[in-house]
């Protein structure tokens, strides 16, 4: 959404910091439908400190002097109510340079394309975040930063609290009153079976940001997507499930319980 104009300054500007630094960029998804609430537009909504919930994830990254630039994946035509979203000293206090891109049908899409957008400022690392985590903190931000250079991939992982269960689901045949008709398969209902107990030492639930070394990151992408289209019913959960398929193993950092995905009205709150 630049203008080839200022994409040229904007590379410009930063030939500076290649010289000195290995630059550190985010990606925040902010281009999903909300449909779990309702159709309304989950990261322009206000929290009880009257900053939106972009608003504050934006802020979180922007606190963390070492990202030096953000894309933002918006829906088409979102940009404008998601730059609203925003408060304006985003744009002029911080020195870390705001794009904002348009996402794709899925989130891995919207982070392919907002990778994509990167490429032009060769970044070493990437950090990828949702942008209904408002409540991520600076420093979860940072140590997430730390590992990504010891690790080259890392997600932050929060323990279980209750022992997780795998399901399967089985067709089986009803018990039917035998005086009621049958028509077709309605003998048959599909039932629920827990089909293997996990222990919770061994599972934990994935939090966002998920950081990755970038041209590999990016790589793997490409090659997801060229999965996809091979596969159109397949499609990879976070970037984490990315990296493992094409490039190798992902380390875990501790999560935060604040860190919450806003996914219900209630949530907000």
């Amino acid at each position: 959404m630049e203008h080839p104009a200022s994409q040229k300054t904007l590379n410009n500007r930063f030939e500076s910091f290649r010289d000195e630094t290995q630059l550190i960029a985010a990606v925040i998804c902010a281009a999903g439908s909300s449909s779990r609430m309702g159709g309304i537009k989950k990261e322009l909504q206000k929290l009880d400190n009257n900053i939106t919930v972009l608003g504050a994830a934006v802020g979180a990254f922007l606190a963390v002097p070492s990202v030096n630039i953000i894309v933002i994946a918006v829906s088409k035509d979102g940009e404008s109510a998601a730059r609203q979203a925003l408060p304006p000293e985003y744009f002029i206090k911080h020195k870390t340079k705001i794009l904002f891109i348009e996402g794709g049908e899925t989130r891995r899409a919207s982070v392919f394309s907002a990778l994509a957008c990167l490429s032009s400022y060769n970044p070493r690392y990437v950090l990828i975040h949702d942008g209904a985590r408002p409540r991520v903190s600076p420093s979860l931000i940072e140590k997430t930063i730390d590992a990504v250079k010891k690790y080259g991939a890392v997600i932050p992982l929060l323990p279980l609290t209750d022992t997780p269960k795998e399901l399967e689901i089985r067709n089986e045949k009803r018990e039917i009153n035998s005086e009621q008709p049958v028509i077709g398969n309605e003998d048959i209902e599909a039932v629920v079976y827990i089909k293997r107990h996990l222990g919770r030492a061994n599972v934990g639930a994935a939090q966002t940001p998920q950081a990755f070394k970038f041209p590999e990151i990016l790589h793997a992408h490409e090659k997801a997507s060229e999965a996809l289209m091979n596969n159109p019913g397949e499609e990879f959960t976070d970037d984490a499930e990315v990296w493992g398929r094409f490039c190798g193993q992902v380390a875990v950092i501790p999560g935060e319980p604040e860190n919450k995905k806003i996914t219900f009205p209630e949530d907000l709150n």
